[in-house]
């Protein structure tokens, strides 16, 4: 299975979605994971190597690539069970071939007005690309998303707005918080670092609806949509 996380806008948390996925998929599922960091900032790959260093986390394998890398991913995809691929605007080749070949596309966002006007050219882009793969899924996960009570009507709205496209929304967002930073720095998910705490929470149930879709028998059980 081909899980992209990506997007256009920077600073939207794909990074760190795609490492607390990798780190749920290969400890709590124990499945064979490969992250591929499609980011010139190589910040998954720092990562990476922050995890392996530590004694106390399980190794997570990582390779670095762009440009049109389509026949990369099909070739690892027959030896992982799951190929998750960090990718953003800097490298559009990248992002174009793994939609070309990907199950599933998390497509993170903060609910702001910055962007969600990306959401005109990725909607365009996912359905281009669902012309020659049929199977792929795209979704919209909001990110850093305020927890105050009288702010949650920002979300709303923006869960508005995105409405208007194709790409349907989870319902599952994550909220803006700390143990995000503290787990990145030392190598380790949030799942590891605070397993009961709320974002473990978040994050288990969204990433619980992405791996459902891979038993799932028909389109409609395949993700809970809000």
């Amino acid at each position: 299975m081909i899980i992209l996380v990506g997007g256009e806008k920077g600073g939207s948390g794909k990074s760190c979605i795609a490492q607390n996925l990798a780190a749920f998929l290969a400890v709590e599922k124990v499945a064979t994971v490969l992250l591929v960091d499609c980011d010139t900032q190589g910040t998954t790959a720092d990562w990476i190597k922050l995890r392996n260093n530590n004694l106390n986390a399980l190794p997570i394998d990582c390779v670095q690539l762009n440009g049109k890398i389509r026949n990369h991913l099909l070739g690892y995809n027959s030896q992982y069970q799951y190929v998750i691929v960090d990718c953003g605007a800097q490298d559009m080749l990248a992002l174009r071939s793994t939609l070309s070949t990907a199950d599933v596309a998390l497509l993170p966002m903060r609910p702001k007005r910055r962007d969600l006007k990306t959401l005109i050219h990725l909607d365009e882009m996912v359905q281009s690309c669902k012309m020659v793969n049929q199977q792929l899924e795209a979704l919209i996960v909001f990110t850093q998303c305020p927890s105050q009570p009288n702010q949650q009507s920002r979300v709303e709205e923006a869960k508005q707005s995105a409405s208007l496209y194709d790409i349907p929304i989870a319902k599952q967002v994550l909220h803006e918080r700390h143990i995000y930073d503290d787990s990145e720095e030392s190598g380790r998910s949030v799942l590891e670092c605070e397993p009961k705490g709320k974002a473990a929470d978040e994050l288990r149930s969204l990433f619980t609806d992405i791996v459902r879709y891979e038993h799932a028998e028909s389109q409609d059980s395949r993700v809970h949509y809000a």
